[in-house]
């Protein structure tokens, strides 16, 4: 019985034999995945012990099976061992707790935000009591000329550790801090003094270039065509970002594997057509590899024209093996390209697997690759002799599918993250990105070339009016009923299951491909199975959001920011604006706490929540306390406030983080458990207090 599987899996491995390699970065993300998720050193050692069983018993097995197993428990081994060694090596010091400091240090990134009036400053302090790297945000009006990279300033400020998640499933700044060395952030103060000019380079290019284009074109606008050119997307108003987002076109604000194309693929049409102009040229010279090397010249001047970011890299990287492919006369775009890239990425950047950019980047071009190269997609849209019309509507019919099929990869990767997936994003970016790579860049492209000569204008018109065409799309898509559906933060076992479903299904080829149906259905019924939370905490415990019978959110503090407002309403997947506690009939609230009743099932629930700093009466404090099923505080509250069934004040909060809670369910999700990764319980330094003058 045992032979006849075992036969039947290495004929199933020999038909897919050249899908096998494709599993590599799958195997490499899986050892990576599984550092993240568990929780201390004794289980990272037993995950690498087990997979070196895997290899071990690959190795003692004969066949494809045996390499298979050889190749993918050495791979997850070494995915697990890189993000460790990773996680150590870029270890630092953060600020152990909010300090006002003088800092004088050396620039090292300047971010311009003019729609938010706001210049965001990364800096070198070179104190010892100091993180090495902080960041602090300017309002603009206080930024003095000559604050640039590599300048040396003298500000004061008031720094704040990276924060982790301020509720479950919420975004976990302090992991994304500590791998790019950053230990405090916050807000600086006017007078800034800049003690040593910064010298010309490369970032004032990408700043004066920056500036240039929004100088050309006014509001948001001007700030998608500078994202376009620079990757700056200060500019851009919070609202149209908003709407970018809830219409499925926030891709295009990203410097990313679209725009590197367009910019590769302009540069060698452009130097191909030119150099074809000499006979003498065409006849002696390959022109395609001159083209190509000119294609990697301008991929290679884009990515760091717009700053080097990792999305950006990740896509240069792709645009480079490309031409390397075309090169050598294979076949540019294969599902083997996206295993390199990947491949490259986790190997160079191990923590970008958890960012949301580097799943969505893969999981659209994975679909679209898969997609097409499907026997079924080719018979359909295969290019044959047909007349223009007939070929139109076959080329839009491919486009609409390929539309659907990238909104339904990446649907699971935005309810994962950000609590709510589009509706509407696969027809909004038919029109979208044909008018972004083919209409935008390019006259955008031609403007800044004229403007050399001063003759800029009518392009910049033409570009403007194009851009306007985008936002209405945006704004339309986004406004229309049912644009985005909000779900309740996601479990980490159901994202893992349709990841695995949508990976099965992706990258074989044979009949069995279908079976990843099954993991994938099975995270979506768990998905939607999973309560949505009846009361969220965040972890300072200064606010709360309760369901209200309407299925909207109700918050403790009226004056919460947007921020916070929108944070705990999509955590609890409601779409609609956040309505205070204090007006919604039942609740029993004044300056100082709040408490109202809850219904979940055949239970109503009593809860409590204190709101001001100020002490309440003893014995009425002890009274509402004894009388609540949960007492929330964002302070140490006494011994004697004994709740019926949680307390969650400043101490509890510190063990668990942000809270969830479903009644109905009894499930209680926390953000902090017992866990050992280094950006948990980081090494920490503090400044001495310093009173102010």
């Amino acid at each position: 019985m045992f032979r006849q599987i075992g036969g039947a899996i290495e004929r199933w491995l020999e038909a897919e034999r050249g899908q096998l390699p494709l599993w590599l970065p799958v195997a490499l993300g899986g050892g990576i995945t599984a550092w993240l998720l568990l929780p201390d050193v004794s289980r990272w050692i037993g995950f690498l012990l087990a997979c070196a069983a895997v290899a071990l018993l690959g190795l003692a097995l004969p066949g494809r099976l045996g390499r298979a197993l050889l190749i993918g428990g050495l791979a997850m081994a070494a995915g697990c061992g890189l993000i460790w060694w990773r996680a150590e090596h870029v270890a630092a010091p953060v600020l152990a707790r909010p300090a006002v400091v003088e800092i004088t240090g050396r620039v090292v990134r300047v971010e311009r935000m003019p729609a938010r009036e706001v210049v965001r400053v990364t800096l070198l302090p070179g104190r010892r009591d100091l993180p090495p790297r902080v960041r602090v945000n300017l309002e603009a009006r206080d930024v003095p000329a000559g604050l640039a990279p590599d300048a040396v300033v003298k500000l004061r400020a008031r720094l704040m550790p990276p924060a982790e998640a301020a509720v479950p499933g919420g975004y976990n700044f302090a992991r994304t801090a500590w791998f790019v060395g950053l230990g405090a952030t916050g807000k600086g103060f006017d007078p800034v003094e800049v003690v040593t000019p910064a010298k010309a380079s490369g970032a004032d290019l990408r700043a004066s270039l920056s500036t240039h284009i929004q100088s050309r074109i006014e509001g948001s606008a001007g700030g998608i065509a500078s994202a376009l050119a620079t990757g700056d997307q200060g500019a851009i108003a919070e609202e149209d970002v908003e709407a970018m987002q809830r219409s499925g076109l926030a891709h295009l604000l990203s410097v990313s594997g679209l725009h590197v194309t367009a910019v590769t693929a302009a540069a060698m049409l452009l130097v191909l057509k030119l150099l074809a102009l000499s006979p003498t040229l065409a006849l002696r010279w390959r022109l395609p590899l001159v083209a190509a090397g000119a294609g990697a010249l301008a991929a290679i001047g884009y990515t760091w024209l717009t700053g080097a970011e990792v999305p950006t890299i990740r896509s240069c990287v792709a645009a480079l093996l490309v031409l390397l492919a075309l090169s050598l006369g294979r076949e540019a775009i294969t599902l083997r390209l996206v295993a390199a890239g990947a491949l490259i990425v986790l190997l160079l950047w191990p923590e970008a697997l958890a960012g949301a950019s580097f799943q969505l980047s893969f999981a659209a071009v994975t679909a679209i690759v898969a997609l097409h190269e499907s026997p079924r997609m080719q018979g359909w849209f295969g290019k044959r002799e047909e007349g223009r019309a007939a070929a139109f509507l076959r080329g839009m019919g491919s486009l609409l599918l390929t539309g659907v099929a990238v909104e339904l990869a990446l649907m699971p990767i935005g309810l994962f993250h950000f609590h709510q997936a589009g509706l509407y994003g696969a027809l909004a970016n038919i029109v979208a990105i044909p008018l972004t790579t083919f209409v935008i860049m390019p006259i955008e492209a031609l403007a800044l070339l004229l403007d050399l000569v001063g003759l800029g204008g009518p392009a910049w018109w033409l570009t403007a009016r194009a851009l306007d065409l985008l936002l209405w799309i945006a704004r339309t898509t986004a406004a229309a009923p049912g644009a985005v559906s909000a779900f309740p933060s996601m479990p980490n076992g159901a994202f893992g299951l349709m990841v695995a479903g949508g990976l099965w299904l992706a990258l074989w080829r044979t009949r069995l491909r279908w079976a990843g149906a099954v993991p994938l259905v099975a995270g979506v019924a768990w998905m939607l199975a999973t309560p949505a939370p009846d009361l969220i905490v965040t972890g300072d415990g200064r606010h709360l959001a309760i369901r209200m019978p309407d299925g909207s959110m109700a918050l403790l503090r009226d004056r919460a920011g947007d921020y916070t407002r929108d944070m705990l309403a999509e955590t609890g997947g409601s779409d609609a604006e956040p309505v205070a506690l204090s007006d919604q009939p039942g609740a029993r609230c004044s300056l100082d706490s709040c408490m109202i009743e809850h219904r979940a099932g055949d239970r109503v629930w009593r809860i409590a929540a204190t709101r001001s700093p100020y002490t309440l009466p003893w014995a009425e404090f002890i009274a509402l306390c004894r009388s609540v099923d949960v007492m929330i505080s964002d302070r140490r509250l006494p011994a004697g406030c004994t709740p019926r069934w949680l307390k969650l004040d400043r101490p509890a909060l510190a063990r668990t983080g942000g809270v969830a809670i479903a009644f109905r369910s009894g499930r209680v999700t926390m953000v902090r458990g017992a866990g050992q990764h280094p950006w948990l319980n980081p090494p920490k330094v503090q400044p001495p207090y310093v009173p102010a003058d």
